[in-house]
């Protein structure tokens, strides 16, 4: 039986995650915490964390978790560049599976979506669009970043210079080089994701639309499984390592 904390308890992931350890024969959560609850005492009660909460947090969590030698499950988005130099230190000591998203489906579509623009080749313009809730804080989506950073990757081209986030007024036309990204957020949308590959007479589309929370509190539990089940002692992994995808 795995002993689980689960950061953020109260909140709409937090629950998701709670309900899907609940449903896991091999799991249990050990503690749950939130704003104002002792993070060190939760820790001593668990084997491993699953963190779905805000980059303010991460600093803490990452320390305190390297303190205890606990691992770390991290679906948390919108980390700066100092962050994830953090996070990467971190994975010296302890394994820590950080991705931006945990559906098994969007997983897929990262595999997809390197193997269709290397198939497709340079004539088709590249385009991602995304919509969310409309509480979410940070812009694009961690996925819409992977999305774009695999396709910038497959180009040669660079995520920070070659995207474009939206665009307005007079931008002049599009060049062969960008990647457009583009958020849109509204209701209480759980995610979708679209890859554009906009070609002359035709074009492919990969779309994926999350309905449920559940998927992404699934797959964490299975990432964090996955850590115990390998005999993991440091690493920073992703769930493409988790499904075998590499």
């Amino acid at each position: 039986m795995l002993n689980i904390l689960v950061t953020g308890f109260r909140g709409r992931m937090g629950q998701a995650v709670a309900t899907a350890i609940g449903e896991d024969d091999g799991a249990r959560v050990a503690a749950g915490i939130d704003l104002g609850d002792s993070l060190e005492e939760a820790l001593a009660k668990s084997e491993i964390a699953i963190d779905f909460t805000l980059p303010t947090f991460t600093n803490e969590l990452i320390e305190s978790c390297v303190a205890s030698g606990i691992p770390l499950v991290m679906g948390t988005t919108g980390h700066d560049d100092d962050q994830l130099k953090l996070i990467s230190k971190a994975a010296e000591e302890i394994p820590i599976v950080h991705a931006p998203n945990y559906s098994v489906g969007v997983n897929t579509l990262f595999w997809l979506t390197r193997r269709t623009a290397e198939i497709l080749g340079e004539d088709f313009d590249l385009e991602v669009v995304e919509m969310h809730h409309r509480h979410k804080q940070d812009s694009p989506s961690g996925t819409a970043r992977r999305l774009a950073e695999i396709l910038t990757a497959v180009r040669g081209l660079s995520y920070d210079e070659d995207c474009r986030h939206g665009r307005f007024g007079d931008v002049g036309a599009r060049t062969n080089r960008e990647v457009g990204v583009h958020a849109i957020r509204g209701g209480d949308v759980v995610g979708d994701h679209t890859v554009i590959y906009a070609g002359n007479g035709e074009r492919v589309e990969l779309t994926h639309k999350a309905s449920s929370r559940l998927t992404f509190a699934k797959g964490a539990v299975r990432a964090a499984k996955w850590i115990k089940s390998e005999g993991l002692g440091k690493g920073l992994f992703d769930m493409q390592d988790v499904l075998g995808l590499k």
